[in-house]
């Protein structure tokens, strides 16, 4: 086993678009545990666009990342050293321990860590469809969209970690999913690979009206529902479908994570059709973990929930796959492989 543990550390603030300088590889040595602790070597680390969301000294739902300190994210991993009595080695686990390829953790604090079972689906997969983002898709759906059967669901980047969980469960709730997804080749995946019944290619519409055409062809009785993390045009069009008392879950805006506003054309109409708009985080809604997971679990043992993963091969690969994320070159989960 290794001695030193490579780091990626937040250097310094985007002004504009995030840039690979932003960040710094950096060696520590392995840290000792003190009581009540364990060290956890990662195996995998998540990246999410909220990420980019923390860089910036800003107001919002959580503190900004702190400068000099190892970059947050999601990560699954094994067990190598534990001075609790609940864990032991070789225990694999999910939590919080940033860009960094071993994580010390004190397990005694609520939530910092939990134990998974790898031997039916992919440890990974407890970064993507049965972690964080399966649940996100879960509660947004779920609790805000509130489908019914033969409703239309509209869900917005349908390729990713979030969305692609999104349109999976609407069908099997007995709704129509339409997703919007940046080229043929991600639309083809939504379509035939993951069950959604259409998809519409936003690269492909250069003016609003050219892809509000495109919505209405695919939405004949309107939107019930729509499930948004993009924002921009693709969030204009979609409110010009959305029928009268539709409900819109907010789970992200990533056209305006650069920090350039994303003002929506039309803030009428949600008076105007009655519509309940609700943004959320799903950390503060842990409660409901357990019966999510259970769900999504069940789907997936069942062959009804389908992934994938876009894999980075080193930690040192990290920020220029972040970088990537943000531009939506990934193809699925964005993954970095840490063993």
């Amino acid at each position: 086993m290794s001695t030193v543990n490579k780091q990626i550390l937040l250097v310094s603030r985007p002004t504009g678009d995030a840039v690979a300088s932003n960040f710094k590889l950096v060696e520590a040595p392995l840290p000792e545990l003190n009581d009540g602790q364990v060290l956890v070597r990662h195996h995998y680390l998540s990246l999410d666009p909220y990420m980019r969301w923390r860089m910036n000294d800003a107001k919002s739902y959580a503190a900004p990342q702190p400068l000099n300190q190892v970059m947050i994210g999601g990560t699954v991993g094994e067990v190598i050293e534990s001075r609790h009595p609940k864990f032991k080695v070789g225990d694999m686990v999910a939590g919080m321990g940033g860009w960094q390829q071993y994580a010390r953790v004190d397990a005694q604090v609520p939530g910092a860590l939990r134990k998974v079972d790898a031997s039916r689906v992919p440890l990974s997969a407890y970064l993507g469809s049965l972690g964080m983002p399966g649940v996100t898709a879960w509660y947004g759906l779920m609790k805000i969209c509130a489908p019914k059967p033969g409703d239309t669901v509209v869900v917005s980047a349908a390729s990713g970690a979030v969305g692609s969980v999104v349109g999976q469960l609407a069908k099997a709730h007995g709704c129509r999913a339409v997703g919007f997804a940046g080229g043929a080749e991600k639309c083809a995946y939504v379509v035939n690979e993951l069950g959604f019944d259409a998809c519409i290619d936003y690269k492909a519409h250069a003016t609003p009206a050219s892809l509000l055409a495109a919505l209405e062809a695919q939405t004949p009785k309107g939107v019930d529902a729509c499930f948004e993390n993009v924002g921009g045009a693709v969030f204009d069009a979609t409110l010009l479908r959305m029928n009268d008392f539709g409900r819109i879950a907010l789970c992200g805006m990533i056209a305006g994570y650069d920090g350039v506003p994303t003002p929506m054309s039309r803030p009428d109409l949600i008076l105007q059709s009655r519509l309940r708009v609700e943004g959320f985080i799903v950390s503060e809604h842990m409660q409901f973990w357990p019966e999510a997971l259970a769900e999504l679990g069940g789907l997936m043992a069942a062959g009804r929930l389908k992934f994938r993963e876009s894999i980075a091969p080193r930690i040192e690969d990290a920020p220029e796959a972040f970088l990537g994320l943000l531009k939506g070159r990934n193809f699925g989960k964005q993954l970095v492989k840490l063993i």
